[in-house]
């Protein structure tokens, strides 16, 4: 009997397979059409985005970084992390999606920018994680910390302006 009530619990608990991928939201269209590059090693060196297309970045490990700002949470010392960067034209609120488990800071004129706003994507889309945050113009680093991944899919999308 507690054997079934067991297995009963592990198969609700655990997610369902993915047999088809889900569309991303509309604001990470470009999701699953992505380029490839390489994270920079630090803020002069950051690898450049253009807001509204993703990449799959290929990460450095932790120990070949220089961060600008001391990641909220760096991970281990075997992980690995990078460096971007993209310049906003219209202010507003921006999303960045990862594709895997990572920490995520975005700091403008070398500090960090607190996040608005935290969410999963959507299940089998492939986005793991999305933070929002309210960016004026100019240039923003986006900087990649604690990944146990060795590239991950990286997508800055700025989000519609709310209605009034």
């Amino acid at each position: 009997m507690i054997d079934l009530l067991l297995a009963a619990l592990l198969s609700q608990a655990a997610p369902a397979a993915c047999t088809t991928v889900a569309p991303p939201p509309a604001e990470l269209a470009g999701w699953n059409d992505r380029d490839k590059v390489t994270a920079g090693a630090d803020g002069g060196r950051a690898t450049l985005l253009t807001p509204g297309t993703a990449v799959t970045g290929t990460l450095l490990p932790t120990a070949d970084l220089r961060h600008v700002a001391t990641p909220e949470k760096a991970g281990p010392v075997d992980s690995r992390g990078g460096l971007f960067a993209f310049t906003v034209a219209t202010p507003g609120r921006y999303r960045v999606a990862l594709g895997s488990a990572a920490w995520i800071d975005i700091l403008t004129d070398g500090k960090p920018v607190a996040s608005i706003g935290h969410s999963h994507g959507p299940a089998c889309s492939g986005i793991r994680k999305m933070v929002d945050f309210q960016l004026g113009r100019g240039r923003h680093l986006v900087q990649i910390a604690g990944s146990r991944d060795r590239a991950v899919a990286l997508m800055v999308a700025r989000l519609p302006d709310p209605p009034l």
